[in-house]
């Protein structure tokens, strides 16, 4: 039998003091609602009126920020709607556009007078021209009419919004409110009490949004500092300048560095070229279907035996091959370095804090801003192409590495050092195999983004199946773009079941 013994926070002296200083005002009102609210497994049903008259700046005072958002949001489209139906010009765009068909219109009458003395030929043309500029006119008119109309039912709709979110905030704020101190007794790092410095932060957030909004919306044309950003095109045509005569410079000298990892990475795709194009095509094909057998079962065998039929009978074998070596190149620079640098990073947790924000920046910098730094080392051709998806792709096997390797069992390695294993036994033979999964999942993601490139590298000279899909967007050859394209995916499910079957 359990005994339950009672905490001393949670008598009733107990628990006013600790509402006290949590709330720290209007605190007998709170420990009322405090205790509704725990007494009861439903929802609760109380009002505080204070927070629905103050609304966001309440929410951000008692540091519920995540409803402080939304509510801002939710007033601000009330005011603007409000801003709108009461000093709004809702005319005003229609307005703009009569103006410029109402100087046309009278253009036109000249014409017509002109044409009756001189052309009477083109008389009919220009009256048909002008009875259909009087209608688009008279068009105009009545829509600009019709949005000066709907300025009441802006103010009543937004007058109708700015009350549902008040009452709902009135509803919300002591369950809200009740949840934080809950939260707040188990942790007492959460700020509690009612600072002037946050109440005066949410006040001028809010404020500032509701001014600003109100003023962008209901009068576009009076504050011009709020239609865009004060900027000054020359700030960006100097920055472009400095970078480019930077890279030009940097190039220059280091042209010699980069023309050896040119040759480096090109003497790789040179073999593996002769592996995969210059090997006789049934050599090849029958050592992809017996890996993918091996692999991933025969059953799978069958679906790559049909998947390189349709390569070879469609005429993308070669193509393929010179894509699997460009992939394979870039694959096996990216794996052989990126396993090393995630097994340091897993072990030292400073470096990874260095090396993890260049992979947020190279997995979210878009792949044809690559392209730019790339071709201003590299130049183009097959060794620019290898390193942008290089670039691209090498982040997973990273990343997965040190979680793979961060996974593994503290439990399990105390036991292996106890029986006196050394540091180098403890990686090769019990960290990296437990994380193995982790560091195949990470090879697969790595070999799948690096084909995902091959349609954005052949921009800058990689050939293969990519130059294919590039041709069918040029010349809009829809039937050769879907072919190509099937090639490229079919490649990849290959790969995929290959690495995959491995894995599991």
């Amino acid at each position: 039998m359990n005994i339950a013994t009672k905490d001393p926070n949670l008598s009733d002296d107990g628990h006013g003091k600790l509402i006290e200083e949590f709330a720290v005002t209007n605190t007998d009102y709170y420990e009322r609602q405090f205790k509704a609210i725990g007494d009861s497994t439903r929802f609760t049903l109380t009002f505080n009126l204070v927070a629905a008259l103050l609304g966001p700046v309440w929410f951000g005072a008692r540091n519920l920020w995540k409803w402080f958002l939304p509510f801002v949001a939710v007033e601000t489209f009330a005011v603007v709607q409000i801003t709108r139906g009461l000093w709004g010009d809702l005319a005003a765009p229609f307005l703009r556009r009569l103006d410029g068909i109402e100087k046309t219109l009278e253009l036109r009458r000249g014409q017509l007078e002109a044409a009756r003395e001189n052309a009477p030929d083109k008389v009919a043309t220009f009256e048909n021209a002008i009875a259909s500029l009087e209608r688009a006119v008279e068009g105009i008119k009545a829509e600009a009419q019709a949005a000066e109309d709907t300025a009441v039912w802006l103010i009543l709709g937004g007058l109708t919004v700015l009350v549902l979110v008040k009452i709902f905030q009135g509803v919300i704020a002591n369950p809200a409110f009740e949840k934080r101190f809950t939260l707040w007794r188990s942790d007492r790092t959460l700020r509690a009490g009612l600072h002037p410095m946050q109440m005066a932060a949410s006040a001028s957030l809010a404020l500032l949004t509701y001014v600003a909004c109100a003023f962008k919306f209901g009068f576009p044309s009076q504050i011009e500092f709020l239609n865009g950003f004060p900027t000054d095109p020359a700030y960006q045509v100097t920055t472009a300048d400095g970078i480019k005569a930077w890279m030009a410079s940097a190039a220059i000298s280091t042209e010699f560095f980069f023309d050896a990892l040119s040759f480096g990475i090109k003497s790789i795709l040179d073999a593996l070229e002769i592996l995969f194009v210059e090997t006789p095509w049934p050599v090849m094909g029958g050592f992809i279907i017996l890996m993918t057998g091996l692999s991933a079962g025969w059953r799978t065998a069958i679906f790559a035996t049909a998947a390189l039929a349709y390569l070879g009978y469609l005429g993308f074998w070669e193509k393929s091959m010179t894509t699997l070596a460009l992939l394979g190149t870039a694959a096996c620079i990216s794996i052989a370095l990126g396993i090393p640098l995630g097994i340091a990073c897993a072990r030292n947790q400073r470096l990874y804090a260095f090396v993890r924000p260049i992979l947020d920046f190279m997995q979210t910098m878009p792949a044809f801003v690559y392209l730019i730094p790339v071709i201003a080392f590299f130049g183009t051709g097959k060794p620019a192409a290898i390193v942008a998806t290089m670039i691209f792709g090498s982040s997973p096997v990273v990343r997965l590495t040190v979680l793979g390797l961060r996974g593994v069992p503290k439990s399990v390695r105390e036991a292996a050092t106890a029986f006196g294993a050394s540091k180098s036994y403890l990686l090769w033979k019990v960290d990296l195999p437990l994380a193995a999964p982790s560091i195949m999942a990470g090879i697969n993601q790595t070999i799948m983004l690096s084909l995902a490139m091959v349609v954005i590298a052949s921009l800058i000279g990689a050939k293969g199946l990519g130059e294919d899909v590039l041709e069918a967007l040029q010349y809009a050859s829809e039937g050769q773009g879907i072919l190509a394209g099937l090639a490229i995916l079919f490649c990849a499910m290959i790969l995929d079941r290959i690495i995959q079957g491995r894995r599991r």
